[in-house]
C-alpha cells in the first residue's frame, strides 16, 4: 500500500492529524507503562517485602528489557510485518501483561524469621512483566517512526512535532502516576494495576480508529511475503507464534533477576548478560552495514547518530533514578505533600484526572470530524481549548488535594515535560527563525549538563536529613525533577528524530530500536547505581536515619559528576558531529 498525498484537511493545529493518533495512542501506552511501573519497586518492597537489592535488580531487568526488544519489533516490521501490525500485535500482548499484573495474591509476611510470599501471585507477576516486555517490543520502535514518516524530508516542523509526540507520552505518564501511582497504595495494588490495563486497551482502541490519518505510512513493505508459508505456518502467525512463545524464558529472567539466581559475581544478572549480547550483535552489524551498505554521506551520519544514542544511554542512566533511588529517598526522607494545608485528610478521595484520561481523547475524535466537515471552522480549536482548560483543572486539583506518596509523586518529572513541550518548541522555532538554532548534538550535550544537575537538590535534601534528622521538603524534589526536565527536552526529543532524519532509510526502524537498546542499559545501568544506596532494615529493628541520608548523599554527588564528566566529552565533540550529520538539521 503506497502513502496517499496528504490533503489540507488532514493537518489540525499545524500538525498532521495521524501524529495526533500517535500521541493519543502513546499516551494511554505510556500511561499503562508508567502506572505499573510507579508501583513496581513499592509494590515488591512493600507488599512482597523484597530487599532494595532484590527489587531493583528486578525493576532493572524488567526496565531493561522492556526497551532491549524494540530492536528485534523494529527488525519485524522493517522487513514483513509492517508497523501497523507490530503495533496492534504488541498493544494486545499490553492488555494482557498490564490486566496480569491485577492479580496480587496474599500479602508476604514473616514467619520464623523466614519471609513467606504468596509464589502463585509471584509467578503471575512475572509472566505478566514478561508479556509487557514482548508488548513494548512491537509497539514502541514503531509507533515512533509513523510520526516521523508524516513529516516530508526536512520540514521544519519535524523537531517540534516530536516534542508535541513527547508531551503525549508524558502526559500519559503524568497521569499514570496520578491516578495508578495513587490507586495502587491508597485502595489497593491490583487498582492501580489495573487502571494501567484498562488504559492500554483504550490506547489500542484510538489506534485502530486513526488509521485513516496515517497516510499508508504504516502497511507492510510486501504484504505478499507475510502469507507465504513457512515451516507450515504463514510468516505473519509464524512470527506472532515465536514472539508468545519467548514469552516463558522471559518470565523466567524475571524470575532469576528477583531471586539473584545465576547472577554473575553476583551483580550481573542473566538479563544484563542478555543484553549485552544484543548490543554485541547490534555492534557488529552496524559496523558491517556501514561499512559495505552505506555511501560515505550515509556512513558519517549513521556514525554521528550512534553518538548521539550513547549521549542518550548516559542521560537515561541518570534520569532512571527518578523510578528506583529517588522513589525510596522520597519514601524514607521526604514530606509528600505540596501544600499539606489544602489536602483532603478524611476519608479516601478519587483522582479526577481519571476523567480527563477519557476528555482528551475523546475531545480530539471530535475535533477531528469537525475539521473535516468544515476546515476553516474554528469550533476544533475552541473545543480542544476548553477541554485542555478543564483537563488543567482537574490536574491542578489532583496535585493540591491528594495525599501523596513517593509512588504518585513521580508525577512531577512528566508534569514538567509537558509544560515545558511548547516551550521548547517555540524555543526552538524562534531560535530556527534567527539562525541560531543549536544543532542536534549541542542540544543534547546541555541535555546531559542539566541532566548531571538535578542531583544536587537531592544531594543537599540528603546532606539535611543527616544534620537534623528530620525529613527534608518535598519541594527539594520539586527542583531536582524541573532541572532534569529541562534536561530531557533538550535531549531526547530531538534525538527521536535524529533517528528518522539521519538512519539510512531502510533501517529505521531497527536504528529506532537500537534507541531503545540504549534505554535498555540506563536502566540497568540506573539499577546497579541505586543499589549502592540500598538500605536493608532487618525484621523488628529501625532504619538509621543519619546512615541511610548519607548513603543517598554519596550515590547523587556520584552521579552527578559522573554526568558533567560525559557532558564536558560530548560538547567537546559536538562541532565534529555536526558536520558528520551533512545538513541534517
Amino acid at each position: 500500500m503506497h502513502a496517499t498525498p496528504a490533503s489540507p484537511s488532514s493537518d489540525f493545529l499545524g500538525h498532521p492529524k495521524g501524529v495526533y493518533v500517535c500521541f493519543f495512542t502513546e499516551m494511554w501506552e505510556r500511561f499503562s507503562f508508567y502506572g505499573m511501573k510507579a508501583l513496581l519497586l513499592l509494590y515488591l518492597t512493600k507488599y512482597h517485602l523484597f530487599g532494595d537489592k532484590a527489587g531493583l535488580d528486578l525493576l532493572g531487568a524488567y526496565g531493561g528489557l522492556v526497551y532491549c526488544v524494540p530492536v528485534f519489533g523494529g527488525l519485524l516490521a522493517d522487513r514483513w510485518l509492517g508497523m501497523r501490525k507490530a503495533v496492534v500485535f504488541g498493544g494486545i500482548l499490553l492488555v494482557l501483561g498490564h490486566l496480569g499484573m491485577a492479580f496480587e495474591g496474599h500479602a508476604a509476611h514473616h514467619a520464623g524469621g523466614e519471609v513467606v510470599r504468596d509464589d502463585t501471585a509471584l509467578g503471575a507477576t512475572y509472566l505478566s512483566l514478561a508479556l509487557i516486555i514482548m508488548g513494548v517490543g512491537f509497539l514502541k520502535p514503531n509507533i515512533s517512526t509513523i510520526v516521523g514518516k508524516l513529516y516530508p524530508e526536512n520540514d521544519p516542523r519535524r523537531d517540534s512535532g516530536f516534542s508535541l509526540f513527547y508531551a503525549g507520552i508524558n502526559l500519559g505518564a503524568l497521569f499514570a502516576s496520578l491516578v495508578c501511582g495513587f490507586l495502587g497504595e491508597a485502595y489497593g495494588w491490583k487498582y492501580g494495576f489495573g487502571a494501567a490495563g484498562i488504559g492500554m486497551l483504550v490506547g489500542l482502541a484510538m489506534f485502530l480508529w486513526g488509521q485513516k490519518y496515517l497516510q499508508g505510512h504504516a502497511e507492510p513493505p510486501q504484504p505478499a511475503t507475510l502469507r507465504e508459508r513457512v515451516a507450515g505456518l504463514p510468516r505473519e502467525w509464524l512470527i506472532y507464534a515465536i514472539a508468545i512463545a519467548c514469552v516463558l524464558p522471559v518470565a523466567a529472567l524475571m524470575w532469576a533477576a528477583a531471586n539473584g539466581a545465576f547472577a554473575l559475581g553476583g551483580e550481573i544478572s542473566l538479563a544484563l548478560m542478555l543484553m549485552v549480547v544484543v548490543l554485541g550483535g547490534v555492534l557488529l552489524w552496524f559496523a558491517w552495514f556501514t561499512g559495505t551498505r552505506c555511501t560515505p554521506v550515509q556512513r558519517q551520519q549513521m556514525i554521528a547518530l550512534m553518538a548521539l544514542i550513547f549521549m542518550a544511554l548516559v542521560f537515561f542512566t541518570l534520569y532512571e533514578q527518578t523510578y528506583g533511588s529517588w522513589v525510596t529517598f522520597t519514601d524514607r526522607l521526604l514530606t509528600k505533600d505540596l501544600v499539606p494545608s489544602l489536602v483532603i485528610r478524611d476519608g479516601t478521595p478519587l483522582p479526577w484526572s481519571i476523567a480527563s484520561l477519557l476528555l482528551a481523547p475523546l475531545g480530539f475524535v471530535v475535533a477531528a470530524r469537525l475539521s473535516e466537515r468544515d476546515p476553516a471552522s474554528n469550533a476544533p480549536r475552541v473545543l480542544f481549548a476548553v477541554i485542555v482548560a478543564a483537563m488543567l483543572a482537574m490536574l491542578v486539583r489532583d496535585c493540591l488535594v491528594l495525599p501523596q506518596t513517593a509512588g504518585s509523586l513521580t508525577y512531577l518529572g512528566a508534569l514538567f515535560l509537558v509544560l515545558l513541550a511548547p516551550l521548547f518548541a517555540a524555543l526552538w522555532a524562534w531560535l530556527d527563525k534567527r539562525g541560531l538554532d543549536p544543532s542536534k548534538p549541542l542540544k543534547s550535550s546541555f541535555g546531559l549538563v542539566f541532566g548531571a544537575l538535578s542531583f544536587v537538590p537531592l544531594a543537599l535534601a540528603a546532606q539535611h536529613v543527616g544534620a537534623t534528622g528530620q525529613m527534608a521538603s518535598v519541594w527539594w524534589l520539586v527542583l531536582a525533577y524541573l532541572v532534569l526536565e529541562i534536561g530531557e527536552m533538550c535531549l531526547s526529543p530531538v534525538g527521536l528524530s535524529a533517528v528518522t532524519q539521519l538512519a539510512a532509510p531502510r533501517v529505521v526502524s531497527l536504528m529506532m530500536g537500537t534507541w531503545f537498546l540504549a534505554t535498555a542499559f540506563s536502566e540497568t545501568l540506573a539499577a546497579l547505581f541505586g543499589k549502592l544506596a540500598a538500605i536493608d532494615v532487618p525484621e523488628g529493628e529501625v532504619m538509621d536515619i543519619a546512615q541511610a541520608a548519607a548513603r543517598y548523599e554519596h550515590l547523587f554527588w556520584l552521579l552527578m559528576w559522573i554526568g558533567l564528566g560525559c557532558a564536558v566529552l560530548a560538547l567537546l565533540a559536538s562541532p565534529l558531529l555536526k558536520r558528520m550529520m551533512h545538513g541534517v538539521r
